[in-house]
């Protein structure tokens, strides 16, 4: 039985630096969309091309673009046993899709991790990061709500579809606290 296993949380929750223990943890790679898009960019691939002139519009990528990266990146041999999902799916109906591709690969979901922030300790942490970064997005504070709220309004709601369908189970975790602390209770958990 494979281990594919979702993390979700909103912007700054803390999921790229819970994902790299919790990959180790459940001895599967970290699948990161964020990262798959900077390598195509950078790469100048098929999909890295498409991208490019998606963003330079200003637009955002359409489903069918990330599902075939994702589907692509699920076929290579290091996935074989499973995958820790990071920044996909980002909606419903890409979480729909990815039920019936790991189904048609005889596989499901084994689990969903989500961490979870209050929003102003989300603001905190991005306002923080964006001084220790340097990262003008993240220091403008309508530019940071509208990442929490893009998250509350597309991504959530994946959460909600995991739970309602009953099938996998859906770890709702506190991520206030040190990485440690989080880590802990993520672990205990999964």
């Amino acid at each position: 039985m494979t281990r594919h296993f979702l993390i979700f949380g909103p912007p700054a929750a803390g999921k790229g630096t819970q994902a790299g223990s919790l990959k180790d943890h459940l001895d599967v790679p970290h699948v990161s969309t964020g990262d798959m898009f900077r390598a195509h960019l950078k790469g100048e691939t098929e999909i890295g091309l498409q991208v490019k002139d998606i963003l330079a519009a200003g637009k955002l990528v359409p489903d069918t673009v990330t599902n075939a990266m994702v589907a692509e990146r699920l076929a290579e041999p290091d996935t074989a046993e499973g995958a820790l999902l990071d920044g996909f799916p980002r909606n419903v109906l890409q979480a729909s899709w990815l039920d019936g591709y790991l189904a048609g690969r005889g596989t499901k979901l084994a689990g969903v991790v989500v961490l979870e922030v209050p929003d102003e300790e989300l603001k905190k942490r991005l306002i923080g990061r964006a001084e220790k970064e340097n990262r003008s997005d993240d220091a403008d504070p309508a530019v940071v709500q509208r990442r929490i709220d893009t998250y509350r309004e597309q991504s959530e709601p994946c959460i909600a579809y995991y739970r309602e369908q009953g099938l996998v189970p859906v770890h709702l975790i506190d991520g206030a606290g040190t990485v440690e602390e989080v880590r802990a209770r993520i672990q205990s958990s999964v």
